[in-house]
C-alpha cells in the first residue's frame, strides 16, 4: 500500500487508502500486480461507467454494509472537503440533503441502484473517476 499511495495520483486522492483496501485481495490495503492491474483498468478512460459506479460505491462503503447511510456519506463528504470541517449542524443538512435527493425508497440510506441513479445524472462522473499514470 505504501507504494502505491507513493504515487502522485493516489497522494493526492482522499481516498487512495480506501481505494488500496477495496481492491487489496488479501482486503489488508496490500496489493499484488494483478490487484494494480485492476484497479488501473477501473480507473482507466474506457472502463464503462457501471464499473466505475460500481468500484465509486464500494470506496464509499465504508461499513461494507451494501448501503451508503449516514455515518457513511459523513465520511466521505469529509474526506472531500478535508481539510475543511462542517459543524454538526451543517453535515447533518448536508446528509439530509443527499438523502432528500437520492434516497428514492425513503429508508434513510442509498441502495446502490439509487447510487447508480445519481451518477447517470451526473455527466462529469466518468472523467472524475480516473487516474492517469
Amino acid at each position: 500500500m505504501d507504494k502505491l499511495l507513493s504515487l502522485p495520483e493516489l497522494r493526492a486522492n482522499p481516498f487512495g487508502e480506501r481505494m488500496c483496501l477495496i481492491f487489496s485481495s488479501t482486503k489488508d490495503g496490500d496489493c499484488t500486480f494483478e490487484d494494480f492491474l485492476d484497479m488501473m483498468s477501473v480507473f482507466s478512460e474506457a472502463a464503462p461507467k457501471s464499473v466505475k459506479a460500481e468500484y465509486a460505491f464500494r470506496i464509499f462503503d465504508f461499513d461494507g454494509d451494501d448501503y451508503l447511510g449516514r455515518s457513511d456519506l459523513e465520511e466521505t463528504i469529509t474526506k472531500l472537503v478535508s481539510p475543511q470541517r462542517f459543524s454538526s449542524e451543517d453535515m447533518k443538512a448536508l446528509v439530509n440533503r443527499v438523502l432528500e435527493e437520492a434516497d428514492l425508497d425513503d429508508d434513510g440510506m442509498l441502495a446502490f441502484a439509487e447510487f447508480e441513479h445519481v451518477i447517470s445524472k451526473s455527466p462529469d462522473f466518468a472523467n472524475s473517476f480516473r487516474i492517469r499514470l
